[in-house]
């Protein structure tokens, strides 16, 4: 087996339009058209990768993770985008009501991180080099 890249991330929400203002409006991906599916979602591309949003329902289940005890947040599971700078999109995203769970702060390797949650609570990373 070799895999190429990472295709698609799936995320359960519980609010399709909510969630379209946070991915689209908020963080800045771009909306692209989904197959015809006989179930309610969205899809974003971000880079080569996609997002997709899938409503909650019996067959999709919750939304979001919930908490799963752990006490840092970096350390639990989460999702990353790379950026150019995380401390300017990390004042980008306070300037939007988004609040930071944890950083900007530095890697042992020099890397930049910053999280936060969308709508649902999933955990998302932004770094930077």
């Amino acid at each position: 087996m070799k895999l190429k890249a990472i295709d698609h991330v799936t995320l359960i929400v519980s609010d399709l339009q909510k969630s379209r203002d946070f991915y689209r409006d908020k963080l800045g991906l771009d909306e692209v058209s989904r197959p015809d599916f006989d179930f309610p979602g969205l899809w974003f591309q971000a880079g080569n990768t996609q997002v997709h949003l899938t409503l909650t329902s019996q067959e999709s289940g919750a939304a979001g993770l919930g908490h799963r005890g752990n006490s840092i947040p970096s350390r639990g599971h989460h999702f990353a985008f790379r950026v150019d700078d995380c401390f300017a999109e990390a004042k980008q995203l306070q300037s939007q009501g988004i609040e930071i769970a944890q950083g900007p702060k530095q890697r042992p390797d020099g890397a930049v991180q910053v999280y936060f949650n969308d709508p649902d609570g999933h955990l998302i990373e932004l770094v930077s080099d």
